[in-house]
């Protein structure tokens, strides 16, 4: 049976994400950048954010660990959309092509809610979904399978019938682990090969 549901990550698939985007602005020097990244502003602490932390509490537990720091950390949330030069190449167009056809399209991403509501305002068709399941707004991360569940069960939708598609293998593994279909994010021309082996509009 072929998938007939197809379910969107966000970040690096339809819209672009990386902090050093600004911090090679802010810090130069690559390897002060890698030290702040790494040790100041870190993907775990960047991830709380995702799990439902606000960013005014976030900014303040860090700033109080590295004071001197405080201009830095405050811009990771103050010039976040320096972070976001605009769209993946290809996949909105491929998001576009299946709405037309009529395919149902929904969207699970680890986000934090205060910036993707920014994100929506900047990004319109982020709209365009029947449902998203954003991990801040529920207090789950993928690959945790309750957030892939979240969304199955809030719209009825049987998992074989999705194909879902993401950046992070990891995140991939977990779809599949709770019965959808998956790929492997790279390139749109890869996700376009993808879903026509699903046979899917592509």
């Amino acid at each position: 049976m072929a998938a007939s549901v197809v379910v969107f990550d966000v970040g690096n698939v339809l819209i672009e994400w990386d902090p050093e985007h600004l911090y090679r602005k802010l810090i130069p020097d690559a390897a002060a950048r890698a030290d702040f990244l790494g040790r100041v502003c870190t993907m775990e602490w960047n991830l709380e954010q995702d799990r439902g932390r606000r960013w005014a509490e976030a900014v303040a537990e860090r700033t109080a660990l590295f004071p001197d720091q405080a201009a830095l950390i405050a811009a990771y949330s103050d010039r976040w959309h320096e972070m976001v030069p605009g769209e993946v190449p290809g996949t909105v167009a491929i998001l576009e092509g299946l709405r037309e056809a009529g395919v149902p399209l929904y969207a699970i991403t680890n986000f934090s809610s205060e910036k993707f509501a920014e994100a929506q305002a900047r990004f319109p068709f982020l709209a365009r979904f029947i449902d998203v399941v954003v991990s801040a707004e529920e207090g789950l991360l993928k690959p945790d399978p309750a957030i892939y569940r979240r969304l199955l069960d809030r719209n009825g939708l049987a998992a074989s019938d999705c194909l879902f598609i993401d950046d992070s293998e990891k995140n991939v593994v977990g779809a599949r682990a709770v019965g959808m279909r998956a790929h492997h994010f790279r390139d749109a021309g890869a996700l376009r090969a993808a879903l026509r082996a699903e046979g899917l509009p592509a």
